[in-house]
């Protein structure tokens, strides 16, 4: 029995997914979460509790309880602490260093720039430093973003000064957060600014083996995202044009991070003459979206990278022949979330596999650039990428969101009055 140790947060859908996986394949399961050290395995999981903000004790304690026939992290802050155990306990893997300039915006751009990929004009400011400042200096159209946040969360265009003080502000709110602070990062410390790139945005799924790129799937995002914000909504695969200059892109893009070994996630933009890689993510497409792939024989994602951690040779599996699609459903207003209607007719529409609705009734609501999270996700499977965009589309249209707006904080005053 092949022994997989799976590093990842507490909560989340990944974790589960892939520790159901490991366990449909025979495999035994070693989980490393973040959860309480002091409640005394609140899960039932038997999972080692760990920080990942002080991941080189986390790391001896892992070491612990090996060995390991093989390594997979989920999510973004897992993966540094896996690469620390990989290295201390010899497992094929991508280095801490790998990991580290890829999970950073301004150290891979510099990465990029210096392998003769295109990069976009960029720099970076410290969140205490003056934007009006920095607005002098600015490209514009350009973007600002935080460096070490991801998922487009904080990413915001502003097309002339009095925008990009606006947009550094407001980041610099987000990044004031308890829930970002108490990560202790030095990363989000810091806001980069990039020359906006036109053209259509892609996503590419891989793994790596020994610094080889055996490419999964390349998506489409049909969607234009072109600001003020970039909420992801549609995936596509396969994309509707073949564009046969994004992989080679991403595996220059890989060989300048360094990454090795293990899944990763490019993010790219092609505007006809080059292709741009935004942003090579160490570990598997997020969320529940893995279930828009399948392989061969009904292969999930989630067997497929479990099987590849372990040793097994996937390079002669390929994806099912049919198109498949994803939409995150977006939050379209901040808000108290009581609850859909229409569910039962979007599931009838032709192509539609699976609506899952991810909000809680009662869950407030926040969109992007601040929020993290969607209402939910739709998935289709169709003969054409087409069919497959329309599926999602006519779905999403059959439904309706019942959001309650917040109710207002009542302060009251020494005097007696209040403050709303």
């Amino acid at each position: 029995m092949k022994r997989i140790l799976i590093v990842a947060a507490t909560t989340g859908y990944q974790t589960r997914m892939f520790a159901d996986g490991a366990r449909r394949l025979g495999m035994d399961v070693a989980l490393a979460t973040d959860r309480c050290h002091v409640l005394e395995d609140p899960w039932g999981d038997r999972a080692i509790p760990v920080r990942f903000d002080d991941p080189y004790p986390a790391a001896e304690t892992i070491a612990q309880a090996g060995p390991f026939d093989g390594i997979l992290a989920v999510a973004d802050r897992p993966v540094f602490l896996a690469a620390i155990v990989a290295e201390k306990l010899g497992l094929p893997y991508n280095s801490p260093a790998s990991v580290e300039a890829a999970g950073n915006k301004f150290l891979a751009r510099q990465r990029f720039l210096a392998a003769g990929l295109p990069v976009p004009q960029f720099f970076r400011l410290g969140v205490s430093e003056d934007p009006a400042k920095a607005a002098e200096r600015a490209p514009y159209p350009c973007v600002l973003k935080p460096i070490g946040l991801s998922a487009s969360r904080g990413v915001i265009r502003a097309n002339d000064p009095a925008e990009f003080v606006a947009a550094f502000r407001r980041i610099e709110a987000l990044l004031s957060r308890p829930e970002i602070l108490v990560l202790r990062e030095e990363q989000n410390r810091y806001i980069q600014v990039e020359s906006f790139i036109e053209g259509q945005e892609y996503a590419v799924e891989g793994a790596l083996t020994d610094g080889r790129l055996k490419t999964l799937a390349v998506f489409e995002k049909p969607d234009p995202l072109d600001g003020p914000f970039f909420e992801e909504t549609i995936y596509l695969t396969p994309p509707r044009d073949v564009r046969l200059h994004l992989v080679p892109a991403i595996e220059k893009a890989v060989r300048a991070l360094g990454l090795t070994h293990g899944p990763i996630h490019a993010e790219l933009r092609d505007d006809a003459r080059d292709a741009w890689v935004l942003e090579v993510a160490p570990r598997p497409i997020g969320g529940l979206c893995a279930k828009v792939l399948r392989f061969h024989d009904g292969v999930p994602l989630e067997e497929l990278l479990l099987r590849h951690a372990v040793g097994e040779d996937i390079s002669h599996i390929q994806r099912e022949d049919r198109a498949s699609g994803v939409m995150m459903v977006p939050i379209e207003r901040e808000g108290v979330y009581e609850g859909v209607e229409g569910l039962d007719s979007a599931v009838e529409v032709e192509g539609i596999e699976e609506i899952a609705m991810t909000a809680k009734i009662g869950q407030t609501l926040e969109p992007l650039p601040e929020g993290a999270s969607y209402l939910g996700f739709i998935f289709a499977r169709g003969a054409s990428p087409l069919d497959v965009e329309r599926s999602l589309r006519d779905a999403h249209a059959k439904l309706r969101f019942q959001i309650a707006g917040k109710l207002s904080v009542i302060q009251p005053r020494p005097d007696g009055t209040v403050l709303n």
